[in-house]
């Protein structure tokens, strides 16, 4: 009788195996493995004769801890997301040496140009320029560039510094910046390797021409900017917010648009969508994305490469090495939302 093949247990929801693989990855993971796809919710409910031969979880579905001791051949939960979502027992899953793999770096690129592009439209004034001239009331010349300044040679406060904070050092390296790095999980020699310069979240908000934030939400940083950290920040200066809405004071950002105090550009939300009669969707001085910077089929193909080539090593009893570790110090700590849209 033939050796049965590995059984992959696939729950990437909102995503499909179909939006993670290229066509041929996709027959790759078929002719490798057995590939069980299920409903999220689901998998509490299947039977102990098949838990018991799941070697790999695409996706990151609720797992109690009574499901987690059945799986007794699970090498790794490999997250298609961007985040960590508490609902396993990340202690007895660090215990047992099973990994737990994000696939969220390839995201950082297209996610760190999105914010480029922000940053140079808030400081030209592009789409309001592009909107006076549709509506015939455009101003020509040095007129039209009122508030106008330029990226290069300017003071750039970056809060977080993971791969999407490198990914967005790497586009600045040629506008000349002069870039401080605000995150307490990193030591300073490092943010100095990267050739940034460490600093306290009030230098950052203090000293800084345009504020890229791009840290993840965690059990102590929810809400950390508020009212009084915009107003510490220069007078005119640009806000981006690029990765999750829990880290600011959602309200506390739009007033501090409103008064002037700072122009602001956010692709995330606290509610996605936003009610149509929120004012956040009327705002002078604030530009608008829907939750679309990194949603490319590009960066969605990747993962898939990155899982299967992940899977292959495990299946060779080595570690992962293309997909990010969550660490057994930090994964209880995330707090970002899954998504619900892909």
């Amino acid at each position: 009788m033939p050796e049965s093949k590995p059984l992959v247990l696939a729950a990437p929801e909102p995503r499909t195996l179909e939006l993670i693989f290229k066509p041929q990855k996709l027959e790759e993971l078929h002719t490798r493995y057995e590939v069980l796809e299920v409903p999220a919710d689901e998998v509490a409910s299947m039977g102990r004769e098949v838990l018991e031969r799941v070697r790999y979880i695409l996706g990151q579905p609720p797992i109690a801890e009574e499901t987690l001791a059945s799986m007794t051949a699970l090498r790794s939960v490999l997250n298609v997301e961007s985040n960590l979502i508490d609902n396993m027992p990340y202690e007895e899953i660090f215990r047992r040496g099973i990994h737990v793999l994000t696939t969220g770096a390839v995201f950082a690129l297209p996610v760190a140009e999105m914010g480029l592009a922000m940053a140079l439209n808030l400081a030209r004034g592009i789409v309001s320029a592009d909107n006076d001239f549709r509506a015939g009331c455009e101003l020509w010349g040095g007129d039209g560039n009122s508030g106008s300044r330029t990226l290069s040679g300017s003071d750039v406060g970056i809060i977080g510094f993971g791969d999407l904070g490198k990914a967005l050092r790497r586009l600045l390296e040629g506008f000349r910046c002069n870039i401080k790095v605000f995150d307490p999980w990193l030591p300073p020699s490092l943010l100095r390797e990267h050739g940034v310069s460490p600093a306290d979240l009030g230098e950052v908000l203090a000293e800084s021409d345009f504020i890229f934030v791009v840290s993840s939400v965690t059990s102590e940083n929810r809400g950390f900017l508020g009212s009084e950290e915009f107003a510490s920040m220069r007078q005119g200066s640009v806000f981006i917010l690029l990765s999750r809405a829990d880290v600011v004071d959602f309200e506390a950002l739009l007033d501090a648009v409103a008064a002037k105090q700072i122009v602001a550009a956010s692709d995330v939300y606290p509610e996605e969508p936003m009610p149509l009669d929120h004012r956040v969707r009327t705002l002078d001085g604030f530009l608008r994305s829907a939750h679309r910077a990194g949603a490319l089929d590009t960066a969605f193909r990747e993962m898939g490469d990155m899982v299967l080539e992940d899977m292959a090593l495990m299946d060779r009893g080595l570690p992962p090495v293309r997909c990010k570790r969550a660490e057994r110090e930090t994964a209880r700590r995330m707090r970002s939302r899954p998504v619900d849209v892909n």
